[in-house]
């Protein structure tokens, strides 16, 4: 096992598979130094640097600093997927997408159908999400819910650098679009990865902590807001499942619905505003799957249906707590 930090994770891994597959290029705003720079002192790897050191190891044809345009860096993308590369685009902020929906929801989600399966787009987006990093309300918001809503698209969201390290690696094998979600607020975390060359197939939640009472669900970190509740509860008598889902697409429907077959509770956190949300996605599934083994209304604990604020005060009010989540869980836990 080694410890290293999240964003270690993204920029070793990405720079492994550079080495074992040629065909894989990485390109975006700065992932060079910006500007046109040919590498050298300003070669800083992008704002998250994640990929530092590229640019030196693999040159201007497999590591490309593009302009401010997030719709021409997927398009891009897309293009070489098709043409037999392997790319990895770096959007700085997942909330720019908006600018690129078109590239990504009517070409490259839909490549492969449209094509009658003669083709494969192994394209990798990875994005920096999130809040709490005072970055007010343009470049703090959580996407995933709207990319999850599109068929075509694998969407991934690991909370640990050893998930990192094992879900970026299946994405950058695979042959299906892939958009690899990144919280701002985890670069810095240190964990333990596994050496080797190991992989984690998507689809397959992981329990973090384990419990009889209620069940609690999560991604990115939200599941650190949950683990912590969950602690705290532990030391009341109350024993909570925690599942970070890891993907929410394709979604481990299994995991979710066995574990609320057992406690008969459930509580989703969902850093996304409530409404047409992944939190309400999930609430539907088990409404619709597990009824019959519910003792208590499902509760949400997400964002309020507002953009987020900038002052750090009123940010971390907008965003779901560990003190939410008990309140939630104390909530299912009373119902009559």
């Amino acid at each position: 096992m080694t410890k290293m930090m999240y964003r270690d994770a993204v920029r070793s891994t990405i720079f492994e598979e550079m080495q074992r597959n040629e065909n894989v290029v990485v390109l975006g705003e700065d992932v060079v130094g910006g500007m046109g720079t040919a590498g050298g002192p300003e070669a800083i790897g992008g704002i998250w640097s994640t990929s530092t050191g590229f640019y030196d190891a693999f040159g201007p044809d497999r590591v490309i600093d593009t302009p401010i345009s997030e719709s021409a860096i997927v398009g891009a993308a897309g293009g070489l997927a098709l043409a037999g590369k392997r790319p990895v685009a770096e959007l700085m902020f997942a909330d720019f997408i908006g600018v690129s929906l078109d590239q990504i929801w009517n070409q490259i989600a839909k490549f492969r159908y449209m094509f009658g399966g003669k083709t494969t787009c192994p394209a990798v987006i990875r994005m920096a999400y999130g809040a709490g990093f005072n970055a007010a309300a343009q470049h703090s918001q959580s996407v995933h819910h709207i990319l999850t809503s599109m068929p075509g698209l694998k969407v991934v969201m690991p909370t640990t650098p050893a998930d990192v390290r094992g879900l970026l690696r299946e994405a950058l094998r695979g042959d299906d679009p892939v958009m690899f979600l990144e919280h701002k607020m985890l670069y810095g975390v240190e964990g333990e990865v596994p050496d080797g060359d190991y992989t984690i197939p998507f689809g397959h939640a992981k329990l973090t902590r384990a419990g009889e009472d209620v069940t609690l669900v999560a991604t990115g970190l939200m599941v650190s807001r949950c683990e912590a509740a969950a602690d705290a509860l532990a030391e009341e008598g109350i024993g909570c499942d925690v599942l970070d889902l890891r993907t929410t697409s394709p979604l481990d429907e299994e995991a979710i619905l066995d574990s609320v077959e057992v406690t008969g509770r459930l509580v989703v956190v969902d850093e996304a505003p409530q409404r047409c949300s992944l939190a309400t996605d999930i609430a539907a599934l088990a409404s619709e799957k597990a009824f019959a083994s519910l003792r208590a209304p499902i509760q949400m604990v997400t964002a309020p249906h507002s953009p987020i604020p900038f002052a750090l005060e009123l940010e971390q009010a907008y965003l779901p707590s560990a003190d939410k989540v008990q309140a939630a869980v104390r909530k299912v836990l009373d119902w009559r």
